[in-house]
């Protein structure tokens, strides 16, 4: 896999998936939907960690620089 996230994309995802396990945890997002948020920030926390995003690939998106 090469990586095709840049920084600025790790951060904003590793954010986001703080504020919905904060909302989550705290009650204010339950049932169903907190589950399917709970998953999506699973995700985002994943997809950061190893800098690769399989819908990226699949759109041609690379927030990375190219280095050679």
């Amino acid at each position: 896999m090469k990586k095709n996230m840049g920084i600025a994309d790790r951060i904003i995802r590793i954010v986001i998936a703080a504020i919905i396990a904060v909302l989550y945890f705290t009650g204010t997002v339950t049932g169903t939907l907190g589950i399917v948020l709970i998953v999506l920030a699973s995700v985002f926390v994943l997809t950061s960690l190893v800098s690769f995003c399989p819908l990226y690939t699949i759109c041609g998106i690379r927030t990375c620089s190219v280095t050679r």
